[in-house]
């Protein structure tokens, strides 16, 4: 079966074609470990997750990185100036009062928890980034000795005017590049133009107390033995290049990482490489907003797993709401949304519980119609669709066992296990007994007292579920 993506870099729908049959080698940029990752972040990894299970179910073998930055993702980022500001690691060391170490060991083990509740495969490879400090350096050498970095006595930059069709992925001039830059304050004089990009930051000037360094071969007035810490940038590229070859099948990452963060690692991994491409596909995902807003920490809507959870949400109510929207697509967080998706989740699970136990056999027809969703650019929405087509078929209930339990190997959200995420609830006796007495009206066709009690119940703050001869209560 023939396979799409839609590639940032030519605007279009592609059939995809790996450099090796059979094989795919796919990175995607991975979160700095510099705080609790908001559901937001989360959704790019759970995403990435639906686009590796299916290749998988095409057949193909996925060589899969996904990264950890501890290092080098200075703050000057959020305003569009990446080589402003201190590094984020550092920031939340201060904050916290713990070393660098301990605060990116923290929050990897966090991360590390919340996406693998969330049903996501691990990655072939996980590397940080100070795993590959000597990589990276190597990676700058080759840089200065083709003529694309140059030094200051505060750090190497690379020249973007040494690069033909330096901005080829976002399609910006580089003068719109300018304007979009923000309005940091250039503090290296010797810095040739604005957008030239930090490769390696010395020990000296703002960074003169920096807390994460390490010495190199590089020549610095001030520094010695060219002790520094290396820039976000050339970061990814080092790790992609040493863990997956020169040039990649796929690379993936949110959307905001278009104009500068993807298209740095282009020029330095194509000018390090005599302008072999960096990537054939380039994947993005859209934001995820609340409340038609951005996410932000400032407003409180930065939400993490546990908050969720505090609301008796499970993680995988979290991975139906994410697959009801393309990953090309905004999608918009409500709570009311989300109680949606629980109760949709909540309901395919029941009734795949009441389909013979069975065995059955694959119906091709449907698993086909499954597979040609996810081929067309990775359409989660249309292969949730098809899962509901199956339930609703007239085909035998051990086959829409078998199959829906196929379809759920790149779902993942365990259709036939429903135990499996089930929370805790503590319902109050006085709800308990209203549904009680509202599952004795509803035996009694007493369809006005039923409603009411329903009512009732919902203004206590409860939803009801009714099944065959009971029901299910979960808090509104």
């Amino acid at each position: 079966m023939d396979f799409y993506l839609t590639n940032t870099q030519s605007r279009k729908k592609e059939l995809f074609i790996p450099q090796k049959k059979g094989v795919v080698t796919m990175y995607q940029c991975g979160p700095t470990l510099y705080w609790s990752q908001h559901i937001g972040n989360l959704r790019s990894v759970v995403l990435s997750d639906f686009i590796v299970r299916s290749l998988d179910a095409h057949e193909y073998k996925v060589n899969f990185v996904r990264n950890y930055t501890d290092v080098g993702h200075l703050t000057g980022d959020n305003i569009g100036d990446a080589d402003s500001g201190i590094d984020r690691m550092e920031k939340a060391a201060q904050r916290e009062d713990i070393s660098p170490k301990e605060i990116a060991q923290k929050y990897r083990t966090q991360f590390e928890s919340d996406i693998t509740a969330l049903n996501t495969l691990k990655p072939t490879h996980t590397p940080s980034a100070t795993e590959y400090i000597s990589q990276m350096q190597e990676f700058i050498s080759t840089l200065l000795e083709k003529g694309f970095a140059y030094s200051t006595p505060l750090a190497i930059y690379f020249d973007i005017t040494k690069i033909d069709n330096y901005a080829k992925l976002s399609g910006q001039m580089i003068d719109e590049l300018i304007d979009d830059s923000g309005h940091g304050t250039v503090k290296d004089s010797g810095k040739k133009n604005q957008q030239d990009f930090g490769l390696w930051f010395f020990k000296a000037g703002t960074h003169a107390d920096a807390l994460q360094t390490w010495p190199s071969p590089f020549v610095s007035h001030g520094t010695e033995n060219g002790e520094g810490f290396p820039g976000w940038h050339i970061e990814c590229s080092t790790m992609a290049h040493a863990l997956l070859g020169e040039t990649l099948d796929i690379h993936m990452g949110g959307i905001e990482h278009v104009s500068i963060h993807h298209t740095n690692e282009i020029a330095q991994s194509e000018a390090a490489h005599d302008g072999k491409e960096y990537a054939h596909y380039w994947l993005h995902n859209e934001h995820l907003l609340v409340d038609n807003s951005k996410m932000a920490k400032s407003s409180g809507t930065a939400y993490t797993l546990d908050d969720l959870i505090e609301k008796n949400f499970s993680p995988l109510d979290l991975r139906y709401f994410f697959m009801q929207a393309h990953y090309r697509s905004k999608q918009n967080f409500t709570w009311e949304a989300l109680k949606s998706s629980q109760i949709a989740l909540r309901r395919l699970r029941e009734s795949a519980q009441k389909l013979s136990a069975d065995k059955g056999s694959l119906n091709e027809k449907y698993y086909n119609l499954f597979l040609k969703a996810l081929a067309d650019d990775i359409n989660t929405p249309q292969a949730l669709a098809t899962v509901h087509s199956i339930m609703k078929s007239d085909i035998s209930d051990a086959d829409k066992r078998r199959t829906i339990e196929k379809c759920d190997e790149v779902l993942q959200i365990d259709i036939f296990n429903s135990n499996k995420d089930n929370l805790e609830i503590d319902i109050p006796d006085n709800v308990i007994l209203l549904a009680n007495d509202r599952l004795i009206a509803r035996k009694n066709k007493d369809w006005q007292r039923s409603d009411e009690l329903r009512n009732v119940i919902y203004d206590l703050g409860y939803d009801i579920l009714d099944t065959t001869d009971s029901y299910t209560l979960s808090p509104r």
